[in-house]
């Protein structure tokens, strides 16, 4: 094979394999590491734009996630599971796969290893202070009370393996169920893809410069 050839097909091969250690934890399941990058407050003082961090908008958020500290997933309302994603709409955020059992709200096997990796990262000091939403989602399949009913189970199962295992502080632990109402790829909706728990970091600190 010719060197060149031989280098593209190399170069080609590096960037499928990161493309997808971003997007599946599945059988390929997510380092602590990845996760973590993932999850880390990014520098609003660097941005091209210019773009400041607005104390008032950031207060607003903060006194509005203070409010859903501690509830229980069901109790949240329509409106504010909204203003959870739309608060968590521009912070770093990361989709894993985790499979559960079929029709329970119980991890598979298959997936502990996804949520562990979930847990060393969360569990990382630099990650000391911050508040994390834990958001199920589910694909079209079935019903929508349903679907809604099983990501909120989820979503707690996650929370609470974390706690047990990892001993994070369940106050810094935010879940939310979006059911089907929120698919990864609108275009197919009873796709695999879609059944996901998305981590998102609702800190409003900005890195270190």
């Amino acid at each position: 094979m010719p060197r060149s050839l031989s280098m593209s097909l190399l170069t080609i091969g590096a960037a499928l394999s990161m493309t997808a250690g971003v997007a599946l934890a599945g059988s390929d399941t997510i380092p602590a590491a990845q996760i973590l990058n993932a999850l880390k407050p990014k520098s609003a003082t660097r941005s091209l734009s210019g773009t400041q961090v607005d104390p008032a908008a950031t207060a607003r958020e903060t006194s509005f996630l203070n409010t859903v500290r501690n509830r229980q997933t069901r109790s949240l309302s329509l409106g504010e599971r909204q203003e959870i994603a739309d608060i968590a709409a521009n912070k770093p955020k990361i989709d894993l796969e985790i499979h559960f059992d079929y029709n329970s709200a119980d991890i598979s096997k298959g997936s502990t290893q996804a949520v562990q990796e979930l847990g060393k990262a969360l569990s990382d000091a630099s990650m000391k202070g911050s508040t994390f939403v834990l958001a199920g989602h589910t694909d079209a399949i079935g019903g929508e009370a349903y679907n809604q009913d099983l990501s909120e189970r989820r979503a707690d199962t996650i929370k609470t393996y974390l706690v047990e295992h990892y001993g994070l502080n369940g106050s810094d632990l935010v879940t939310v169920g979006y059911g089907k109402t929120r698919p990864k790829d609108p275009n197919a909706p009873m796709d695999p893809t879609n059944r996901r728990v998305q981590v998102v970091n609702m800190d409003t600190k900005t890195a270190q410069q």
